[in-house]
């Protein structure tokens, strides 16, 4: 990963020049350039992977509202074994975005909650959200008009399952 200590703008630093500023990032952040490349180290592909991980987000969603006990949480998700919501919450935690807290009770009790970086990432994720609730049909459909496409015969081949090329 690149050194985030470096002068922005230098070489392999994805950031713009500070007097640049970003409306979405605000003018005092430092900001993905989006006309470069996304390097294994770019800013933005880090973003990108964190959203793309398949629990992050849902798991991320799951603790908008504050700290849960992991029991609390999978039963909130639904279709999370404990075994991959632990590996999740690991993984957001090492990431800064999720913090575990032990309580030295009988029984012994854990939470965990969003860190200060966590509830930072809340604004993009809720827009997903959003975007996904108003656009999730239209995905759907074109999925499965993909997924019957496929399923239909090659011309000349009864047996189905061909792939077939998109049609624009």
């Amino acid at each position: 990963m690149a050194d985030t200590t470096g002068a922005a703008g230098a070489a392999g630093d994805h950031r713009p020049h500070p007097e640049a500023g970003h409306a979405a990032w605000g003018a005092h952040e430092p900001a993905a350039r989006l006309d470069q490349p996304f390097l294994a180290d770019c800013r933005a592909r880090l973003a990108f992977d964190l959203f793309t991980h398949t629990w992050n987000s849902v798991v991320l969603f799951g603790l908008r509202t504050g700290p849960r006990r992991p029991g609390e949480l999978r039963e909130e998700i639904g279709g999370i074994s404990a075994k991959v919501l632990n590996q999740t919450l690991r993984r957001l935690a090492d990431s800064g975005l999720v913090e575990r807290t032990a309580y030295a009770e009988a029984p012994p009790r854990v939470e965990y909650g969003l860190t200060p970086l966590g509830q930072t990432i809340m604004e993009p994720l809720t827009a997903l959200a959003a975007w996904a609730a108003e656009h999730g049909d239209e995905v759907a459909e074109a999925q499965e008009r993909a997924r019957l496409r496929r399923e239909e015969p090659a011309e000349g081949d009864e047996r189905g399952g061909g792939e077939t090329p998109l049609r624009e």
